[in-house]
């Protein structure tokens, strides 16, 4: 008969587990860098350096950082309720449109901190309603939430294009994108933050979404940990028999759940529309909300965890355009690849060196010292 693995402590099972699956993963780039023909170490250190060696590389690491930790905190919130999220991208990219209908209408009456609220409101709004029917068809029809929030994000897709490229697009203008915002509807920068530290940022679009995405950070745990309805979304996660047992309603906790997951990922589109490129542009979310799957995963859903991840994918991807400069053997396809690595350890593969971690617990615990002690006295 086997011996049961013990269970990790907290600080193994959050920060030692990924920790190693995130050293591993480096070490497996290392070695594609090598294969390149370049020193892996030189790269490691432009990567961090690009990243976090300069004030503008640490306002476009946390500019890229906002966008992810919606995205992960969109997929924890789903996942906590054991529905799979895939449709974060959807939800994000049909946000903008809520965000294009209240900046268009009201960039040139109203100033930034009053057009700031009624964004944040259309775009979770349009971001929740967008979630919306792929939840009721997973509680109402059984549809699986997976194939119905894929689809979703190429109908998003196709409406956004439609839109911008027709509807939304100035008559004098050949580009797929809606006008430039005025300054009623441009976001102020967060950089003076970091150059009170002594760095110098020449340009940066790091904005005030950084501070509204910590913010949402500690509502989620609040929601999560702290309220009945987070309870009642972790019961249903862990056993939807209990959760029907207990009288919790299938229906409205799925809704529910799904809904919180989208407004989170609608708020995502802030960071780039209103606070980059002021307009709404064709395939503005660029992939982050996929990205934002792994950043859920590999901050356990824990909103600490996936502010942490968001700000190592933030690293990549600022640091993967440096690298890229620095080293022109390695392409920013290889890049990719060292991001692809990161998501396959932290996530696909996470549970990977658990087993063996657990054991080595296990064979420090206080009560394997007490049985060997109690079998030397026997001998």
């Amino acid at each position: 008969m086997s011996t049961p693995y013990a269970k990790l402590p907290a600080w193994a099972d959050y920060g030692l587990i990924p920790l190693i699956n995130l050293f591993v993963a480096f070490v497996v780039a290392g070695f594609v860098v090598l294969l390149v023909g370049e020193n892996p170490l030189r790269a490691a250190v432009i990567l961090v350096e690009g990243a976090f060696g300069k004030g503008t590389g640490i306002a476009f690491t946390l500019f890229y950082a906002t966008t992810f930790i919606f995205t992960g905190l969109s997929v924890a919130v789903a996942a906590h309720c054991g529905l799979f999220n895939i449709g974060t991208e959807g939800q994000a990219y049909i946000a903008g449109l809520g965000i294009a209908i209240v900046c268009l209408s009201f960039d040139s009456t109203l100033p930034w901190w009053l057009t700031f609220p009624l964004a944040i409101i259309a775009a979770a709004a349009v971001g929740a309603l967008w979630a919306l029917i792929p939840a009721y068809l997973q509680a109402k029809r059984g549809s699986h939430i997976v194939i119905t929030t894929i689809m979703f994000n190429f109908i998003a897709a196709s409406i956004m294009v439609y839109l911008l490229v027709g509807p939304l697009k100035p008559a004098a203008s050949q580009a797929p994108q809606t006008r430039n915002f005025l300054a009623g509807a441009e976001l102020p920068k967060l950089n003076w933050i970091i150059e009170l530290f002594g760095a110098k940022i020449r340009s940066a679009p790091l904005n005030v979404t950084f501070l509204l995405a910590l913010v949402m950070a500690f509502l989620v745990w609040l929601l999560i940990w702290r309220t009945k309805l987070g309870y009642e979304m972790r019961t249903y996660g862990h056993s939807p028999k209990a959760a029907r047992y207990a009288g919790i309603s299938e229906t409205r906790i799925i809704i529910t759940a799904m809904m919180i997951s989208g407004a989170l990922a609608g708020m995502m589109a802030l960071n780039p529309v209103m606070g980059d490129q002021h307009n709404v542009a064709i395939d503005f979310v660029s992939g982050a909300g996929f990205v934002g799957i792994a950043v859920a995963l590999m901050g356990r859903l824990h909103p600490v965890g996936i502010v942490l991840a968001a700000v190592l994918f933030g690293m990549l991807y600022q640091g993967g355009a440096e690298l890229a400069f620095e080293m022109p053997a390695i392409s920013r396809d290889m890049i990719v690849i060292i991001q692809g690595l990161v998501i396959l350890f932290a996530g696909a593969l996470e549970h990977m060196f658990r087993p063996y971690i657990q054991a080595l617990f296990a064979s420090f615990s206080p009560r394997s010292v007490g049985m060997e002690a109690v079998k030397g006295k026997g001998a």
